[in-house]
Formats: structure tokens, sequence, C-alpha cells
């Protein structure tokens, strides 16, 4: 193990719930998270000196120290890549706690995703901006390819001509995903599994997706508490040890649309995430008891597992119809339901179920977690975490 491995731990949860219309702001949402997410760790506001979180959040890391009372702030900062930020805040967060920059940060995302604004929806202006970005978009939104669905969809269609794939073999990732959630309260499909026939049935979105291959849009807030593991150990719940994290982006790399690199059907900023994650921990893929797989669309979700090592490339499809990847799997993923069926909060709901793992504390709990893999979001430069047991 090397660098920051095992010197922070995420020591407290919080989270409000997950809705279509959360009646209220996007800093309140941020702030409810926040304390909930204290008072999960057994802290006050004035024990936070830290703050961190991502560039597309609109509550500042200074509003939400005031409206939850904290005192001066040491560190503060924020990551940029969309929901490819999730596990970096968290790495942020660590490195300033390894470096004694900071004593507690808090890590956090909130937004009124459906009731605001709304992620998935076109964007036909971003193409003309005098930016980077803008210069990037304007390779393929003009021509029609302009949500984040239509995105994915070039790469699935590639995906399945390379390995044989087929839209049962995602929807087989959404039957995981909603059944996981069907037995979580805090899910908004709780209690609503769905089957494969279900799944085919569903209205196309851009094909080769189909409606239940795409994520939720949810409004809502995560908050994540990170301390020195020392500290964390003499607080509310076991720490859930930062045992590595890396983020990654590949050579060619665009904004979640990179149709020019060699490995259209892959994922190669995941592959240099896991790279370091293996590299950094001294583990591997046999080590993992669980995993919470960035889900925001379904292929991602195999191509992930086969960039990680969990299987070859091209056999993730053989590993979700042999059940792997529900309880009682060799490799259950996404227990709470995930972005599919949990809520869409740009993943970080998914590093506080990888918490309520590693503490045996799940709703849908695997035995015996040592240690668990977090990916955050896919197409765009990325980041990871293993979260271990102390």
């Amino acid at each position: 193990m090397t660098g920051l491995s095992g010197a922070a731990a995420i020591a407290g949860i919080g989270a409000t719930e997950f809705s279509k219309e959360s009646g209220r702001s996007e800093l309140r949402l941020a702030a409810e998270a926040v304390v909930a997410a204290l008072r999960d760790a057994g802290l006050t506001a004035g024990d936070v000196d830290g703050m961190v979180t991502f560039t597309q959040d609109t509550s500042q890391e200074i509003a939400v120290a005031r409206e939850i009372g904290a005192g001066p702030l040491r560190f503060f900062s924020r990551v940029e890549y969309g929901g490819g930020a999730a596990c970096a805040t968290v790495a942020q967060a660590a490195m300033a706690i390894a470096t004694g920059q900071a004593d507690v940060v808090v890590a956090y995302r909130a937004f009124n995703e459906r009731s605001g604004h709304r992620f998935g929806r076109a964007a036909p202006g971003t193409h003309g901006a005098p930016t980077s970005q803008g210069l990037e978009m304007s390779w393929h939104v003009p021509f029609g390819l302009a949500t984040p669905a239509g995105w994915v969809a070039m790469c699935a269609r590639r995906y399945m001509d390379a390995y044989g794939a087929t839209s049962e073999d995602f929807g087989r990732v959404a039957v995981a995903a909603r059944r996981h959630a069907a037995t979580n309260p805090a899910a908004w499909f709780h209690g609503r599994p769905i089957t494969l026939e279900e799944h085919q049935a569903s209205r196309w979105v851009v094909e080769p997706l189909h409606l239940l291959d795409c994520c939720q849009e949810s409004d809502g807030g995560v908050a994540l508490v990170v301390t020195s593991t020392e500290r964390a150990r003499d607080l509310r719940h076991p720490p859930a040890v930062v045992t590595a994290a890396a983020q990654g982006s590949a050579p060619g790399q665009m904004m979640m649309a990179s149709f020019y690199t060699d490995d259209m059907a892959g994922l190669p900023a995941m592959g240099v995430v896991g790279a370091d994650l293996w590299r950094r921990s001294g583990l591997g893929p046999d080590d993992i008891a669980t995993a919470v797989l960035y889900d925001h669309f379904t292929p991602f979700v195999l191509a992930q597992l086969e960039e990680l090592g969990f299987c070859e490339r091209g056999e993730a499809r053989h590993f979700a119809a042999d059940g792997g990847l529900e309880i009682g799997g060799r490799l259950p993923v996404n227990t709470h339901g995930g972005q599919l069926g949990e809520a869409y909060i740009h993943g970080m709901n998914g590093i506080a179920e990888a918490v309520r793992q590693v503490r045996g504390a799940a709703v849908n709990q695997v035995a015996d977690v040592h240690h668990t893999l977090v990916t955050a979001g896919t197409g765009v430069p990325t980041s990871g975490l293993i979260l271990s047991r102390d």
C-alpha cells in the first residue's frame, strides 16, 4: 500500500430523502445532508474545518459552512467532470487530512436534478461556447448527438458489435439494481422490482438504450464526513478506511463522448483508475466482496466490470447472466439499488452504501465485507475508491 492509504476514513454519512420534488433550495438540501452526516459521526459543525464538492454544485463551500454554523475553514476544494468527481471528493478530503491541511472535511453533493436543472436534457447551445468543451461539443452536437443518452448509445452500440452483447444483457443490470432497490426503504423504487420482460418493453430513449437502461432524475443531497482513521476509531461507528483512491483520464479523453479514442467499446479512463487502485492498495478483484459501480446507463456497468478486471473483455454479459451482480452472486453490485433504483445523486449515495457495507449495516448486507470498491461517473474523466474495514 502506498501514499495516503489508511490515513483517513469516512466516519459519517448523511442524506436527505430522495424525491422528484424536494420543495426546497439546493443549499438547504446540502445543509441538511451535512448536518445528518455530522450527527451520524457524532461530531458537531464546530469540528468541521474543510469542505469539498463538485464544480457543478450550486452551493458554495462557504455558504454550506455558514448554514450549518461551522467555524473557520482551512481547506476547500472542488472537482470537475460531473459524476466523475464523486470518489475524487473523498480523495481530496483524505489528502487534506493526511497532509494536515484539515482535521474534519465534509464532502457533499446536493441538487434538484428532477424539479430543477435536468442533466439529461439536450444542450444544443454548448457547442458554440468559446471554450475547450465548446470545441469538443462542436464535433457532435450539431449532428444531433446532444444528450448523455445519445453519447452513451454510440458507445453501447460499438460494445454490442465488438462483443456480441444484446439489449437483454444490459437489461440484466437494470433488473439486479431494481431487485436491490425493492428491499431498500430509502430507494425511490422501493417495493418496485422489474422483470427482464418489462425492461425490454420499456420505450426506446436512444437505441440501443431503453428507458429502463437510464438512471433516474432525482432531488436530494448526500454528505460524507472524512477524518483521520485514528480519530474515527473513537467516533460513533466503525470507520470505513480509505485504502486507495484514484482519478483517471485516458489519452484523447473528451467529456462523455470520446468517440475518437482507440477503444470506443471500453472505458479507458476507468482502466487507469482500476490499475491505480490495485497498485496503491495491494489488493485485486478477488479481494472485493461487493462493489458500487456508477450506473447512469446500464452498458457502462458491464464495461466497468471488464476494465476493473472482474472478468475478461466481452465476458461481463455472461457474468450478469449468471446472477453475478446480485446478492449471493460472484460480486453483488449496487446493493442499495444504484442510480437506477435508489436515486441519482451523482454517485455520492453509492459511496454512502459502500460505507454501510463496510460497517455491516446495509439493508442488503453482503456477508463478511472487508473491502469494497466504488466508482464514479463513466465516459468522463473519473475516479474510484477502495474502502475497507479497520
